[in-house]
């Protein structure tokens, strides 16, 4: 989970554009007549390529002297060689000229700066316009590049000669003695691939950099009275990075294909021109890249500075991306990514798989897919919506592969506040496939370091500590989106889940368990709520007419008085006023002994009988935006995009968002076709749900068939005339008890009060001793016996006779979830 191994995996950016000094193969920072350095080249003492940072204390100082300056750093996007920051008395800006200077500084950072001696001055024209001395604000800027929206291909008349070139290990087989030959300029133990610095659109990479027009030493100032200066500094320190250190771009083949070079790299080209283009080794981009570069040319990659030391020309990129599953689930639709910024924030990505990518509109398999809707998951199997090729291999983000996948990104503070958003289509590289277990194991020993035999395995490029990191990180900014979320008046009602164990040769079940809903859970579900929410403003800001959203009506009315009535019959202080009134009623009413979870439970289970199924609606169709509301979410907006390997509609989303970033042409669907579609998958949503209820149903009979007789305890939901239901709180399971059932002398209903009431009496087991009477009231807890019934898959539930022995201790066996979870 950390951001770009986002193919490509780029690993060491190398030098930017604009370097003072000439470079030949003489070495960087070498002029061509400089003997020493091809002489005195040594292994093992690296030469700083930029100025090391002054120490805290001296900035702070300088700044009060007033001989630093700080001001927030500007990159022309028309001449990338040329920054400025505000000068503080407000005069002309104070220009910074090319990379050297600015010293691994990127756009936007806050810097501290050290002017120049003035005969470094810059030499400008009087003639020459403000544009020209002063760096162009974001509002002066392209839409494309302020963050909006990225271009979805590299400016035109740029050759393949980047402006960064990637260095290689220093091997010494190149040489017999290992020593090296001094024109493959050995510097700091790595040898130079090539040398370039000129400026962008130059055809020629051997001729040297042509200094802007505008531009003159101060010596020329004597011959050229009429100019002007203009004050130049260095970059010194950087207060603060507010540049991501991301850099998107496109991968295209290198132009000449009998070079050396074209063997071994790509050309990366940054959308934004103020990051230098890079080549990046090929093994590291996707693996039929070479044989097929047009499958790429509209894909859009990201890579991340990682660091950027004085002696090396080369900022470092790579992090860390991986899934967090059920430990059996084989579609995986999602992962995630969390990088840590040197400013405290983070940034989290979302990354989902690509479906759309390889289901053409209008093919064979979108209409298969279409007809099913929905993957249907049954407890010993997944009927898949797509074919298990797609689903299980192509499509899903199995670790240590490329996989093509449309990712959100966001800039966010530790305590969730969001700072900045991304869409778009990426390539990843999982390094590992974690199970809920095992986030959970890292989210509970934040200290410790998990083994590795503990853990899946790990692509050689990560590490556990690192993904550990990642967790934790991931987690802490969940907890802040969650309790924010309750905070906004969010509601959830969580339903005891059965969880099978399954006999590998039979089929069938070995055990369950009422399925744990733990932190691990809820990290995923925090990050995916987020992705669906921002994806659902996208696409309906791009297609207010056709977006595919999803809403959630308020409870039925009827059923709802229904239930206040009950709640004040029982004594119970619920509000029902909105869904956060409802949900903090929920948390805080209750406390955590086993009496008050096991009333949260059935209380709980009450409240979502009135509860509307949440449907998908083109938002064409509905006129009235308040009906577009999610009321359990307390949400405006909201859409499934998480999860297109098992839904169609999030395949449909996934189409719309390709839209609005302008990857594919308009949406070419009428508002009424769409909300057929919809209509479709809410049936199927619906058939599926049905059907998984009846699959545990059916397990849950077989187990008890073959187990039983079980025992739980269990607390009444409801009081008839003759009879009652109660909830197995053991197994999560609803039964109604019936009094014919029992060996009953009698049995008497009475309300007492409003507090419906039924008196038992037990028939003694020996004739000498007294009938016991039992009575059975709401919120009772009681001893419950399932066992199966003679005939067909059937089960029923007799209460247990009062002061009996148990019948017998079953062990919680372990089972687990067929898919992932996440709030409708």
């Amino acid at each position: 989970m950390s951001h770009p191994d986002y193919r490509v995996n780029l690993r060491p950016l190398g030098t930017p554009r604009g370097v003072s000094s000439l470079v030949g193969p003489h070495g960087v920072g070498a002029s061509p007549g400089d003997k020493k350095s091809k002489s005195k080249t040594t292994r093992g003492k690296k030469k700083s390529i930029f100025e090391t940072y002054m120490s805290k204390e001296d900035v702070s100082e300088g700044l009060k002297r007033g001989t630093l300056i700080q001001g927030v750093l500007r990159i022309n996007p028309k001449k990338f060689h040329e920054a400025f920051i505000p000068s503080p008395d407000g005069d002309r800006d104070i220009f910074i000229d090319g990379v050297v200077a600015r010293n691994r500084a990127l756009n936007g950072d806050l810097v501290v700066v050290k002017l120049l001696p003035e005969e470094q001055w810059k030499v400008i024209k009087p003639e020459s316009n403000d544009k020209e001395t002063e760096g162009a604000y974001e509002s002066d800027l392209p839409e494309e590049l302020c963050g909006s929206q990225l271009p979805q291909q590299s400016l035109k008349g740029y050759n393949d000669s980047p402006d960064v070139i990637i260095e290689a290990q220093f091997d010494d087989s190149d040489s017999e003695d290992g020593h090296g030959n001094t024109q493959n300029a050995l510097v700091d133990g790595v040898k130079k691939l090539s040398v370039c610095v000129q400026e962008k659109g130059k055809e020629d990479a051997g001729a040297p950099v042509i200094k802007d027009e505008n531009t003159f030493t101060s010596q020329d100032s004597r011959v050229l009275p009429e100019k002007s200066l203009q004050r130049s500094a260095k970059v010194v320190y950087i207060l603060e990075k507010k540049h991501s250190r991301a850099a998107t771009g496109f991968l295209k083949l290198l132009a000449d294909k009998n070079s050396e070079l074209f063997r071994k790299y790509a050309l990366f080209s940054p959308s934004d021109h103020r990051v230098p283009r890079i080549y990046v080794p090929l093994k590291d981009c996707p693996q039929d890249f070479v044989t097929r570069p047009k499958d790429y040319a509209n894909t859009l990659f990201i890579c991340r500075i990682m660091d950027w030391k004085e002696d090396s020309n080369f900022a470092l990129g790579k992090d860390c991306i991986f899934t967090i599953d059920p430990s059996t689930a084989r579609d995986l639709d999602d992962a995630l990514s969390c990088k840590s910024l040197a400013d405290g924030n983070f940034e989290v990505g979302v990354h989902i798989a690509d479906v759309s990518y390889f289901v053409p509109e209008g093919s064979s398999l979108d209409k298969v897919a279409a007809e099913r809707a929905t993957s249907v998951y049954l407890v010993q199997k997944v009927v898949p919506m797509l074919p298990r090729l797609l689903c299980e291999e192509l499509c899903s983000l199995n670790p240590m592969t490329d996989k093509l996948t449309f990712s959100v990104i966001w800039t966010l503070t530790p305590k969730g506040k969001i700072l900045a958003e991304w869409f778009g289509r990426t390539i990843i590289r999982s390094c590992t496939k974690l199970s809920y277990e095992h986030a959970q194991s890292m989210i509970e020993s934040p200290t410790r370091r998990i083994p590795e035999r503990e853990l899946p395995a790990i692509s050689p490029e990560h590490t556990c500590d690192e993904v550990h990191r990642a967790v934790l990180n991931l987690h802490g900014v969940a907890k802040e989106l969650r309790r924010q979320r309750f905070a906004d008046g969010a509601l959830r009602l969580d339903q005891l889940k059965l969880a099978f164990t399954l006999d590998h040769e039979t089929g069938l079940p070995q055990g369950c368990h009422v399925y744990e809903y733990r932190d691990s859970n809820k990290l995923v579900e925090e990050f995916m709520l987020l992705a669906n929410m921002a994806v659902a403003h996208k696409i309906h800001r791009a297609f207010p007419e056709q977006a595919l959203l999803r809403r959630h009506p308020p409870p039925q009315t009827k059923m709802l008085n229904d239930l206040v009535e009950f709640c004040d019959q029982m004594g119970l202080p619920m509000d029902f006023s909105s869904a956060g009134a409802l949900n903090k009623s929920l948390t805080e009413m209750f406390g955590d002994d086993k009496y008050s979870l096991a009333r949260k439970e059935v209380l709980t289970n009450m409240c979502s009988r009135p509860m509307q199924m949440a449907v998908y609606f083109c938002s064409g169709a509905l006129r009235d935006p308040a009906q577009f509301r999610h009321y359990a979410l307390n949400v405006p907006l909201y859409t499934h995009f998480t999860s297109p390997i098992r839904r169609f509609a999030d395949v449909l989303v996934h189409r719309l968002l390709a839209s609005a970033l302008g990857y594919r042409e308009l949406p070419d669907v009428e508002p009424d076709s769409l909300q057929k579609q919809a209509d479709h998958c809410n049936d199927r949503r619906m058939a599926s749900k049905r059907v998984q209820e009846l699959s545990t149903g059916l397990f849950f009979a077989i187990l008890v068939r073959e187990s039983g007789p079980l025992e739980s305890e269990a607390m009444v939901m409801g009081v008839l005339n003759q009879a009652f239901d109660v909830l197995v709180l053991r197994y999560g399971v609803q039964k109604r008890v019936y009094c014919n059932m029992l060996p009953l002398r009698s049995h008497h209903f009475q309300k007492v009060g409003k507090k419906p009431e039924l008196t038992l009496v037990w028939e003694p087991e020996d004739l000498e001793q007294e009938p016991v009477q039992q009575v059975i009231t709401i919120f009772n807890l009681v001893e419950v016996v399932l066992q199966a019934e003679a005939t067909a898959l059937k089960y029923s539930a007799v209460l247990k006779r009062p002061g009996t022995e148990g019948l017998l201790d079953p062990q919680d066996q372990l089972g687990c979830g067929n898919h992932k979870e996440e709030q409708d």
